[in-house]
């Protein structure tokens, strides 16, 4: 063992043991009695350990240090702002469709209706490049706050990794030109280039994108909803919609955005939502996307870390769920192949290196609160078209 600091540690250890994978070294250790304070020696030592540490329970007996064993690969920054910009451009176009002061151009192509909507999406940097920028600026109500919400769940995900010493990329956004979604992206993701050690890391990494995006997407709500219009007479559906190209987007209801219409417009059959609110339900829904407990989605993580071996039950549960919603609304279909997809075929969640190390009984609220979250995020018939 070479690194700086550990003879020191060790002095504080009865037993350890030590494992190298995917570029890191991790050090599971007991900690001997004198010195689960931690003891002033332990704590000074801890101070010059070149990684991250972490107590394994509440009586401190337990630690874990990790720390990198290869050079710290560097990033393609470039390419995370790149997309990122390209990301901003295609949110305000989306946005400034909604605020119906911009639309993307109809293109006839003989591949049809698709082909027309990728040509249409050409046309858009195009005429973006050329200095039409300035008409989309106007969609900044919708573009900021949605993109606010993909961020803070993005960087949650990638703050509490690094705090972890998780090796992790930067955000990738993925923008989609407003031609083809009223929305300007699909999300954003980000890399673990190393193995999450045991079921309390892979709680607090999958629980914080998640919780730390939910408490923007409530601000974001609340304020859009303020700036939406309740219309009492002539509305074609109950409920909530936006306007996108001159199309109308009916929206489906979680408990989430009930309360809020209720809340706001007691006594109307519709609402008109503003740019800003739509920003907020997309970032709700989202939110409940990425909460469904199947394999390598957020919502997999934290049931995996909470329940262990039996997520596969519950994943089994929600895949044939989606199946069934699926009937009602296809989309659940497309996202339950993508789910698998993401997971490699699998709805089941992969094992971390020590799955028998439960997570802190301090902790587990954290797993609860993502439940109580996708409860109230979780939309059953999301669009109609």
């Amino acid at each position: 063992m070479t690194a700086p600091g550990f003879d020191d540690l060790s002095q504080a250890f009865e037993a350890w043991r030590v494992v190298r994978l995917g570029g890191r070294e991790y050090v599971d250790a007991v900690v001997a009695p004198g010195h689960r304070g931690p003891s002033p020696q332990l704590k000074h030592a801890l101070k010059r350990w070149p990684g991250a540490h972490y107590w394994t329970d509440r009586d401190r007996t337990g630690l874990v240090l990790v720390r990198p064993v290869a050079g710290e690969r560097g990033e393609r920054w470039w390419l995370h702002l790149l997309l990122a910009f390209v990301t901003v451009i295609c949110a305000l176009g989306a946005g400034a469709t909604l605020a119906g002061v911009w639309a993307p151009t109809a293109e006839l192509s003989r591949y049809g209706a698709l082909g027309g909507a990728l040509l249409s999406g050409f046309h858009f940097f195009g005429d973006v490049m050329r200095g039409g920028w300035r008409d989309i600026l106007p969609g900044a109500s919708f573009a900021f706050p949605l993109l606010a919400i993909l961020l803070v769940h993005e960087l949650g995900h990638y703050f509490t990794a690094r705090r972890y010493g998780i090796d992790t990329s930067p955000p990738f956004f993925l923008p989609v030109p407003p031609s083809l979604s009223p929305i300007g992206s699909l999300g954003a993701f980000i890399r673990m280039r190393s193995p999450v050690l045991d079921r309390r890391q892979l709680l607090d990494v999958g629980a914080a994108g998640p919780l730390a995006g939910f408490v923007v997407t409530l601000v974001v709500l609340w304020l859009g909803y303020s700036h939406s219009e309740g219309l009492t007479l002539g509305a074609e559906t109950a409920g909530e919609y936006v306007t996108y190209a001159g199309r109308h987007i009916y929206l489906g209801d979680s408990l989430l955005t009930m309360a809020l219409r209720r809340h706001f417009f007691p006594d109307a059959v519709a609402v008109y939502l503003s740019p800003m609110a739509f920003a907020g339900w997309v970032g709700a829904f989202v939110t409940a996307l990425n909460l469904v407990p199947l394999s390598q989605l957020d919502g997999g993580h934290v049931l995996y870390a909470m329940f262990g071996k039996r997520q596969t039950t519950i994943g089994a549960a929600a895949l044939i769920a989606l199946l069934l919603l699926g009937q009602s609304s296809p989309s659940w279909w497309v996202w339950a192949i993508l789910a698998l997809l993401i997971g490699g075929g699998r709805w089941t969640h992969p094992s971390v290196l020590t799955p028998e190390r439960p997570v802190p009984p301090g902790r587990r609220w954290i797993g609860w609160a993502c439940i109580l979250v996708f409860a109230l995020t979780f939309v059953p018939v999301p669009f109609v078209l």
